[in-house]
This record gives structure tokens, C-alpha cells and sequence, in this order.
């Protein structure tokens, strides 16, 4: 029950921010990540003090199961000293040392190079513990991703390589405009390690996960992990050409058609994180646990 909670809590809050993005609330650009909550619960779950993460762009669901709390994150994307970072970092550049965030990067594929640095200075250091960077679909056609793999292979650096994939590139799908990348292929071109999470199923992302950071670790090796998820909350946008609308994602900005009032759940099928945890409990029992999750977040906004 514990892990169902963050992952309702992680939604709500992303829903909570989605209310407030629509109505022109934030003075910075957001990417929502609604869909994404059952990676970001468990890779919370597995960090321990010591390990390091870094993010990309897309970054809210991370910072908020991290942080355990919603109105520093609103703070900052309105720019206010109380925010996460003091007003100064806003939304994709958001960081929270104190919780492992160490670097978050709008730069595609910046991020891999620097966890690369991260890796290394711990060795450098003689500090325990991992280094876990997040990085996308889109990353993966950058040098960045393949230079910065082969130099973690060819130094023997433990990092986890978390690539989420949602089969977008802003608003068009990823075969409408290049040819598939098999990250499977690639790690293994490199002898680097590769792992699949597709089921968005947070109590066995959670147990595997535990494997893998000891696989890490314990071999002083990267290991490339891809997550098959979907950014919820897509729409069709009507124009001449497709008068009945073409079935979009979007980027960044509100997900126009998602709504605090229709509860956590936006998708009843696998592709939710939320509907794949109501499935193990009581439907009656996860109505007031998230009755009470979004209780506890309004009480923290003015």
C-alpha cells in the first residue's frame, strides 16, 4: 500500500500542476509526465543516500516522488523563493541535491555526459554508492548517448542508463520520422548489459530494480535499462487537413483533457501505472486513499 500511495500521490500532484498549467498559473514552460509515475516510485524506492540521479527535461515525476511533497515544486515553477531552488531553476533545469537530484539538463542528451563526470568523480572520490541518469527516446540520436556508453564500458563505471520510451518526438511518432534504434543491439555491441520494463508495474519494478543496482555495483559496470511507457493525456487537433483531428501528444504544456474531477486513473488499461496498482486493492479502498492523498496535497497550497 505504501508503494500504491506514492504512485497516487505522484499522479495527483502532476494532476494538481496540470489544473494550475491550464489556467496560466506558472511563468515557465513544464513537461508532464503523467504515465510515467511507476519508474520514477520505483527508482526512489531502490536510491539509496549515497547514490546520485540525473534528469532531463521531462523531470516532475522524479522530483516529486523524491521530494514527498507538492508545494515547493508549484513554488518554483512560479519562481518564488520558496520554491524547490529558490525561484532559479524552474521546471527543466530542476534539481534537488539534498534528495540525490544532483544535475537536470533542457539539453538533449547533455545530461548522459555529466552523469558520465558523476561516475567517475565517485571513483575519483572512493564514494559508494550509483549513479542512475534518466534520458529519453530522443536522446538516443544523439553522440552523447553512444560516446558517453562507451566511455563508461571502457572505464568500468557502475551507472544505471534509465531510457523512457514513449514512442514520441514532441507531436509525431517516432516511425513516422526515422528508422527504429534497437537499444538491445547497441548494449550489446558494446557488452554492455540491457534490461526491459514494459508492464508499468510498480511492485516489480521495484524488486527488479534491487537486482539490477546490485548487478551495477557489484560488477562496476553500466547497464542500459528501457522503460516502454506512455505519456497519457493525448488529444486529437482538428485542422484542414485532418478535419476530424490527428492523434496527437503533446510536449510540454497542460494535457487538455485530463481532469482532477474524473480521479487518478486516465487510462483503464495497462498503460496506466494507477490502474495497473487498483487492480491489487479494493476499488472502494483506493477511492479513499486517493480521496485522502489529494486532501493531504490541497492542504499544502494556500
Amino acid at each position: 500500500m505504501d508503494l500504491a500511495k506514492q504512485i497516487i500521490r505522484v499522479r495527483l500532484g502532476q494532476m494538481m500542476v496540470n489544473e494550475k498549467y491550464r489556467n496560466g498559473e506558472f511563468k515557465v514552460p513544464i513537461h508532464l509526465a503523467l504515465g510515467h509515475e511507476a519508474i520514477a516510485v520505483a527508482v526512489d524506492s531502490m536510491m539509496h543516500d549515497n547514490d546520485r540521479l540525473v534528469l532531463t527535461h521531462r523531470n516532475i515525476h522524479y522530483n516529486l516522488a523524491r521530494a514527498k511533497t507538492l508545494k515547493p515544486e508549484i513554488d518554483e515553477y512560479m519562481l518564488l523563493e520558496d520554491g524547490l531552488a529558490k525561484g532559479k531553476l524552474g521546471s527543466m533545469n530542476l534539481a534537488n541535491e539534498a534528495k540525490g537530484i544532483v544535475y537536470t539538463s533542457s539539453i538533449l542528451g547533455n545530461n548522459l555526459s555529466v552523469a558520465a563526470g558523476v561516475a567517475l568523480s565517485k571513483r575519483v572520490k572512493k564514494e559508494d554508492g550509483m549513479v542512475i541518469v534518466v534520458t529519453g527516446d530522443g536522446a538516443m540520436e544523439e553522440g552523447s548517448f553512444y560516446e558517453s556508453l562507451a566511455f563508461l564500458k571502457s572505464n568500468n563505471l557502475p551507472l544505471l542508463v534509465i531510457i523512457e520510451n514513449n514512442e514520441w518526438s514532441l507531436a509525431t511518432r517516432i516511425h513516422e520520422r526515422r528508422c527504429p534504434i534497437n537499444i538491445k543491439a547497441f548494449a550489446e555491441a558494446l557488452d554492455v548489459n540491457y534490461e526491459l520494463f514494459s508492464s508499468n508495474d510498480v511492485y516489480e519494478y521495484v524488486e527488479r530494480l534491487s537486482g539490477l543496482r546490485e548487478f551495477v555495483l557489484k560488477n562496476k559496470t553500466p547497464l542500459c535499462l528501457e522503460v516502454k511507457l506512455t505519456t497519457l493525456g493525448y488529444w486529437r487537433q482538428k485542422s484542414e487537413e485532418f478535419p476530424d483531428g490527428k492523434f496527437i501528444n503533446y510536449h510540454a504544456g497542460p494535457a487538455p483533457n485530463v481532469s482532477l474531477q474524473h480521479g487518478p486513473v486516465i487510462e483503464t488499461d495497462q498503460s496506466d501505472p494507477v490502474f495497473v496498482i487498483n487492480k491489487c486493492f479494493d476499488e472502494k479502498i483506493m477511492e479513499a486513499v486517493s480521496r485522502d492523498i489529494l486532501v493531504e496535497l490541497k492542504s499544502e497550497l494556500p
